[in-house]
């Protein structure tokens, strides 16, 4: 019985720790600051979508989008249109009107690997169907 207890307690104890959400992406402005570069993603996936020219399909992985001076509404900020180029496993993005020098960006690397916890569901902090992300700021 003893057993049993310690089982249902390192098994709430496990689902109630939430997961650190960190990116292994890299975004860096290209020289001329008319484009960004993103390293760091997963080459199989790169090269499934690389055969797409839907930049929607970019867009579900890595979407730039323009920072406004209310960061509460970021969420609802359209995605900044623009062309995707796989350059070896480097990723280039340039938007279609030039990124304007000093204004903030920010691109959101959705993470559909990361799965959510029990305990994000109990808390709300998740829903069914969500993706997790992580937010990348950036000035040209």
């Amino acid at each position: 019985m003893k057993k049993q207890y310690f089982l249902l307690i390192a098994l709430l104890t496990a689902c109630s720790k939430p997961q650190k959400l960190t990116s292994t992406v890299e975004l860096s402005v290209t020289a001329n600051h008319r484009s960004i570069q993103f390293r760091g993603l997963d080459r199989q996936i790169i090269g499934e979508i690389s055969r797409n020219t839907n930049t929607r399909v970019w867009q579900s992985l890595i979407a730039v989008y323009n920072m406004l001076a209310d960061t509460d509404l970021k969420n609802y900020q359209p995605v900044q249109p623009g062309k995707y180029q796989v350059q070896d496993s480097v990723v280039l993005f340039t938007p279609d009107t030039p990124f304007v020098k000093g204004k903030t960006y920010f691109v959101r690397n959705y993470q559909p690997d990361v799965a959510n916890h029990l305990s994000d569901y109990i808390k709300g902090h998740a829903r069914i169907g969500n993706l997790k992300y992580i937010d990348l700021i950036f000035k040209p």
